[in-house]
């Protein structure tokens, strides 16, 4: 069904995106919905577009400053289906034009707008009155050759493409900032346009010249080839306790020491086992990675060191062990608390002699095999216990290392989630937008038990239940909020553009003893919201009755009762 826009017609109340403003001044933060906004001066907004023409000229700046408000355009798109999922399609779709006027970006007046969901078709011109661009530009870079609006114009295609579902393409065709009357856009399908390729070419990323591309390119391939032969792979992070822990790393990797690492269920050991094997020079040998736990331990001897035809029932032929297939490399023995006694006897054989002998066979057998061993419990206290050998335990314990839980390295955290993002946005052929500002800081809040491994999977969670180009929410990570997740106090903007401190419910509490502690009555409350519900509505009762949450024949009534509707 295609809506059209009439300029008769008034805007629907912004209450319910002033709503959405919320401030923590106490932590530096200002949030409009699920994102962390700014307050920025519009004179540094001017410096920075001065500096940036100056830099790489007018074009590509034009470029950047068109994909920056291609950006925002997307994230408003998403959150106006979420504020306005009952409205017709008109009324979600000024929530754009609306958000725009709000953020003090420009004063946005639809002059035709014409929406076809079932067709796709789409038309629209508006007009902007007070554009910051144009500000900008009459303050620091003087009038220009051409409109001047490039960060409203990419929000304007962002924004109506997403809720389109197709690409379309505003234009300004004036533009006070190169010396028209009035800033008026002009927005229809991309193939409407016959310059579209052209001006689609904007929202791609431009690099300065294309020789730097091309060194970029061999520079990249140099040090990736260069990391190949140093075996410099350490996961991911730049954190000081991470980065302590690659350090030591480089210390052990090129000799011939066994290496315990120790650390909580999670936290990546065999990514550092695989890089002090990728270190070594044993790089090009095997690297192969042992579960200790994963193991029955009346086959464990069998699968570590091998096993000989009618050793026991089963045993059908002869078989080498993960030691003998590690024969020159690195073998990674997870969780080695959990090996038998027998198993341990075998272990420090191979650690000392360099050799062993398979279940059921009487023939020894050289290896030369590095040993990295991981547990997340404590080998001492397994020595204590009667659980592990003493002189294997010295063994192992040579080179320990301490990996650090994800709560002490929260710095790398949002490395670590752009590296999932990536892997599964590739895994599960979709693309969104990242984590929303919220989501982000309540992982940054929360404890993180499982480590790495956790995080991977919520972040995997999320992109299953989120939708392409849509943020992924608190919701979508966590099917219940961590207990340690609290909401902070905040401040919020009332329907007057007043700022009120406390969180909502606070804000309610204290509304409702200003009332009990002025002796106010129930009947001028009821009468108060009534008439401001009806002043909001233009005194539609049907509207104001959708304000307030009731039924129009009850809100009618109470109407009458008071003498409200009678004075209208």
């Amino acid at each position: 069904m295609a809506i059209s826009y009439k300029p008769q017609l008034q805007y629907v109340d912004f209450q319910d995106l002033t709503e959405q403003i919320r401030f923590q001044s106490t932590e530096g933060k200002i949030w409009f919905g699920e994102q962390r906004m700014l307050l920025m001066q519009v004179s540094a907004m001017a410096a920075f577009r001065r500096e940036m023409v100056n830099t790489i000229g007018i074009e590509r700046a034009k470029g950047f400053f068109l994909r920056l408000g291609y950006q925002s355009g997307l994230r408003d798109a998403e959150l106006a289906r979420k504020l306005r999922p009952h409205c017709d399609e008109l009324d979600i779709f000024l929530a754009g034009p609306q958000l725009h006027s709000l953020k003090g970006m420009v004063k946005v007046i639809p002059i035709e707008i014409d929406i076809d969901q079932e067709t796709g078709g789409f038309y629209g011109e508006l007009d902007w009155i007070d554009s910051f661009e144009v500000e900008i530009c009459q303050t620091e870079l003087g009038q220009m050759d051409e409109p001047a609006c490039w960060s409203l114009l990419g929000y304007a295609c962002a924004y109506t493409s997403s809720f389109m579902g197709r690409q379309i393409i505003f234009r300004e065709v004036s533009c006070r900032g190169c010396g028209d009357e009035k800033c008026h856009i002009v927005g229809k399908p991309a193939e409407e346009w016959g310059d579209a390729e052209e001006f689609i070419q904007y929202f791609k990323a431009d690099p300065m010249i294309e020789e730097l591309y091309d060194l970029q390119s061999q520079v990249s391939s140099l040090r990736s080839s260069l990391e190949n032969q140093q075996g410099q792979y350490y996961g991911i992070g730049q954190s000081a306790s991470y980065n302590k822990v690659c350090k030591m790393i480089d210390k052990a990797a090129m000799g011939k020491v066994s290496v315990l690492l120790l650390g909580e269920t999670g936290v990546g050991k065999e990514v550092i086992a695989r890089s002090v094997h990728l270190r070594s020079e044993r790089a090009e040998q095997p690297f192969v990675a042992v579960n200790c736990a994963a193991i029955p331990p009346d086959l464990i001897e069998a699968e570590l060191f091998g096993v000989e035809k009618g050793a026991y029932t089963g045993a059908n032929q002869s078989r080498p062990g993960r030691f003998e297939r590690a024969n020159g490399g690195t073998i990674f023995l997870d969780e080695v608390v959990e090996l038998t006694s027998r198993a341990q006897a075998t272990l420090l054989r191979v650690l000392q002699e360099g050799e062993l002998e398979r279940v059921g066979d009487n023939r020894t057998r050289s290896v030369n095999v590095r040993v990295i061993a991981a547990t997340n419990e404590s080998l001492a206290e397994a020595v204590e216990a009667g659980k592990f050998r003493a002189d294997l335990y010295y063994r192992l314990n040579v080179f320990p290392v301490k990996i650090p839980p994800l709560r002490e390295r929260l710095e790398d955290l949002p490395l670590l989630v752009e590296h999932f993002l990536k892997k599964f946005h590739s895994e599960y052929n979709k693309r969104t937008l990242g984590l929303s500002d919220k989501a982000l800081a309540l992982c940054m809040n929360y404890q993180w038990p499982g480590n790495i491994r956790e995080l991977e999977n919520v972040i995997e969670r999320g992109v299953i239940l989120t939708e392409n180009n849509e943020s992924i929410s608190q919701d979508s990570l966590f099917a219940v909020f961590p207990d340690n997740h609290s909401e902070k106090p905040h401040e919020f903007v009332d329907g007057e553009g007043h700022v009120v401190h406390g969180g909502m419910s606070n804000a309610a509490g204290g509304w409702a003893d200003q009332i009990l502690g002025n002796s106010i009555s129930l009947d001028e409350v009821e009468e108060t919201l009534m008439r401001r519900a009806m002043d909001q509505a233009k005194q539609n009762v049907s509207g104001a009755a959708r304000i307030l949450g009731l039924t129009r024949p009850a809100l009618a009534y109470r109407l009458k009762k008071s003498g409200i509707l009678a004075e209208g």
